[in-house]
Order: structure tokens, then sequence, then C-alpha cells
């Protein structure tokens, strides 16, 4: 698939978003939303993808031991559901496991100081976790 692709890492206060490029090969953190209400958050969500081009809308679940539902899962299916509602941009779900702990990693290897990586690692957590997809995705293309 060709065209940018959104990320969306939905959280308890903040939503964060990446982009791909538009060769849907690279990805980079994009934007941080603050979490208001299910359908504002989605509103917002999609309006980015409009904005940007996006051709496609992955949102990031952890799945729970032994892929049980929890309640994050069932947050980020709402997510989709409410995206796929009152959009007409195609929406999934994407593995982001450990994506804010190798975000964080990476500004570690990169020699970023210890202040300087305080604060939300949101939408390079949705970065990490879009790049996965990409990579996948042109994996299966090879």
């Amino acid at each position: 698939m060709k065209g940018r692709i959104l990320a969306v890492d939905p959280g308890e206060k903040r939503i964060g978003i990446a982009i791909s490029d538009p060769s849907a090969m690279i990805a980079a953190p994009l934007t941080v939303v603050n979490h208001v209400k299910l359908l504002e958050d989605c509103r917002q969500i999609l309006k980015i993808a409009i904005d940007n081009d996006a051709v496609l809308i992955i949102v990031g679940q952890v799945p729970g031991l032994e892929d049980e539902e929890t309640r994050q899962t069932r947050h980020a299916k709402k997510i989709v559901e409410t995206l796929r509602s009152i959009g007409s941009i195609p929406v999934e779900l994407w593995d982001e496991s450990n994506s804010t702990r190798d975000a964080r990693q990476v500004r570690i290897e990169l020699g970023v100081k210890k202040k300087d990586r305080l604060g939300h690692m949101d939408d390079r957590a949705a970065a990490m976790f879009l790049q996965s997809y990409l990579d996948r995705k042109f994996e299966q293309e090879l």
C-alpha cells in the first residue's frame, strides 16, 4: 500500500500520533492529542488523518497475556469502531507492545541527556510501532 499511514497510540491522558512518508517506508512522530472524550478524540484523529492525506489509520493495542482482552485493548477497539463509523479511511489494529520502552531506549542510544528525555513519549511510541507495521508490509511485498 502506498500513501501516508497514520498511527495512533491511545493513552489514558494523551494520544500519540505518527505519520509515514508518502511512500509508506519511513515513520515519523507527528503530534500528541490530549484525551478528552472518545468521540471528540476520534474526530481530532480523523481531521489529522485527512489533513495529512492518510490512506490508512492504524491504532496500537497491547494484547494481554495469552491474548486476553484488557481495558486497554477494549479502548483501542472502541477507537477503531468509532473511527470507522465517522470516517471513510480504513482503520486497523496493530500490536504496539513495548513501543514506548523501545522509543525511550533509542533516545538513550542516541545520547539524549536524561533531563531531555523526560516527558511524554506518545508520538515517538506511535512512530516506533508504525515503523514496525511499515517494515512488516515491506517484507510481505518482497
